[in-house]
């Protein structure tokens, strides 16, 4: 019985020492360069996480918080004036542009959190920035649709003749800005390069 129970245990081992020379042979013939993909530690993807610009650079850090002034910061204040000035053709043509960036900036922080790829990451703000174009004219129209004489409900005509000039003013320059953030940057550079950084590491 003694007996018995020691062959079962050498046999046991054996076996065991068997399954680890095929683990370890099997590890030697998948190059290194895969490991990262086949078994990523925690906090990593498939996918390089380095960003596509330089995060340190004046221009990348400069050119979102130039978009927020322009875009977010300016516009909610000239709705919060349309308010107590009762102007709500100026409130309607500001509030979707801001309601659009504000669903861009929820939606590329969900993008970069979840670890999507690229292609998605790419997606998001150019297919906003491209909305909201449309959007801006139609701001811009609104603006220049309105007259001097105009009546808001409240205020002097003086006050009235300043929003007037204020919101014309502020359509334009979202117009402008976003246009050549899109046809100007967006489009023509980051895309390209966010494209060329994404196959060069799956080729890899």
């Amino acid at each position: 019985m003694a007996a018995a129970t020691h062959e079962d245990l050498s046999l046991q081992e054996e076996q065991e020492q068997e399954h680890e020379r095929v683990f370890k042979q099997q590890n030697d013939d998948v190059p290194a360069s895969s490991l990262k993909y086949l078994n990523p530690e925690k906090g990593q993807t498939m996918e390089t996480d380095t960003p596509v610009f330089n995060p340190q650079s004046k221009m990348v850090r400069l050119g979102p918080i130039l978009g927020a002034v322009i875009g977010l910061v300016l516009p909610i204040a000239y709705i919060f004036d349309g308010f107590l000035e009762g102007d709500k053709q100026g409130i309607r043509g500001a509030a979707l542009h801001v309601f659009l960036l504000a669903s861009q900036a929820f939606v590329d922080g969900v993008a970069f959190s979840d670890r999507l790829s690229t292609p998605i990451r790419v997606f998001v703000p150019v297919f906003f920035n491209a909305k909201r174009i449309f959007t801006l004219v139609d701001w811009v129209r609104n603006e220049f649709s309105k007259g001097y004489g105009d009546d808001y409900g409240c205020g002097s005509a003086s006050a009235a003749a300043r929003r007037l000039s204020l919101g014309r003013w502020l359509a334009i320059a979202n117009l402008v800005f976003w246009t050549l953030d899109l046809f100007g940057f967006m489009l023509p550079i980051y895309l390209p390069r966010a494209f060329k950084k994404y196959y060069s590491a799956k080729t890899e």
